[in-house]
């Protein structure tokens, strides 16, 4: 009855601890995707600033260029496996 009890524990604290490492690669691969986002930004401000520039209206390609520039950190960052 003690083994059949203790191997059940055992059971349990190996289910919960796969179900942790689970969480855990899900958290990694959320957190990889956020990578792409912050360098879309800064080449959308750059291109922004420079077309200003270029056009003497800053004030319409600033945000311009971020806009563009966090569609493309966002569409880098997608998944790579669009099948799941």
């Amino acid at each position: 009855m003690k083994k059949e009890k203790q191997k059940k524990k055992e059971a349990e604290e190996n289910n919960k601890k796969k179900q942790i490492q689970v969480e855990e690669e899900k958290d990694e691969k959320e957190e990889g995707g956020s990578y792409w986002l912050p360098i879309g930004l800064c080449l959308g401000i750059s291109i922004g600033t420079a077309i200003g520039s270029a056009t003497n209206n800053i004030a319409l390609w600033l945000p311009m260029g971020i806009s563009i520039g966090l569609c493309l950190g966002i569409a880098f960052s997608g998944d790579k496996d669009d099948n799941e």
